[in-house]
């Protein structure tokens, strides 16, 4: 009997690695969290308003993935979640998708109300792989070392049971699928909290389009035609302030 039990348990566990091993589709949400104040300057009116603001942005995004495909959009807030519209409505319209059979990456971000649409190839990250590990939604992943705009440090957890090479945003590039990050200059984690994997809907995987769009080297020109007299040289908070911008934009 022992010997039958131990039989099946090791079956079982087998079976369990493949189903994960070849997981080809499903639904993962990730918990997306940013410290509010920290992205915030240092004047005056700036401290009166952090007293108004929470300390954490705490939203919920669905990566939807079949076919080495994905899109990753906005799901819900953290309830009870008090941020001004202009803290909230960027992130409520923002769509990522990927298509990793043919290098595609199309991307849709609104900026202060005008609506700008990237079709490129997908971002390129270099990454260094490390020795640390960590369980995330039940999955056991490697971390990650990588750097984005040339000096943004990126640090990410992937899992090769998860075959795509996709990520929250356009954060891809690993030999499996992140399942969380950590940029800290930009005071935001992204961390899977569940995978779904029943009643996938794949026919929400679709690219972002439209009739004038821009590669990613013409939308960074374009917001920073746009933005070129925000920035003060004696206002180190303007500065500190389009960095996060231009950063959040690209990502």
């Amino acid at each position: 009997m022992k010997i039958f039990v131990s039989i099946f348990l090791v079956m079982f566990g087998i079976a369990t690695s493949q189903a994960q091993q070849f997981l080809d589709k499903a639904v993962i949400e990730y918990e997306v969290k940013t410290n509010v104040k920290k992205t915030m300057g240092s004047n005056s009116w700036d401290e009166k308003l952090k007293e108004l603001m929470p300390q954490f942005k705490t939203g919920y995004y669905l990566y939807t993935f079949a076919d080495n495909k994905s899109i990753y959009k906005f799901d819900h807030w953290e309830p009870n979640l008090k941020i001004p519209e202009y803290l909230r409505k960027n992130d409520e319209e923002n769509i990522w998708y990927m298509d990793h059979n043919n290098n595609k990456f199309s991307m849709q971000k609104t900026v202060f109300g005008s609506v700008f649409i990237t079709e490129d190839t997908i971002p390129v990250i270099n990454w260094k792989v490390t020795n640390e590990s960590r369980m995330i939604a039940g999955f056991n992943c490697r971390k990650a070392e990588g750097k984005i705009s040339d000096s943004v440090y990126v640090f990410a957890f992937y899992t090769d049971e998860i075959l795509i090479p996709g990520g929250p945003c356009s954060i891809n590039g690993l030999p499996g699928m992140i399942l969380g990050v950590t940029i800290p200059r930009m005071y935001t984690s992204w961390i899977a909290t569940k995978i779904m994997i029943n009643n996938v809907p794949v026919n929400d995987i679709k690219a972002v389009s439209s009739k004038k769009s821009f590669n990613m080297a013409g939308m960074k020109s374009a917001i920073k035609e746009r933005t070129k007299d925000w920035v003060r040289s004696d206002d180190p908070d303007s500065k500190k302030w389009m960095e996060q911008l231009l950063w959040s934009i690209i990502l």
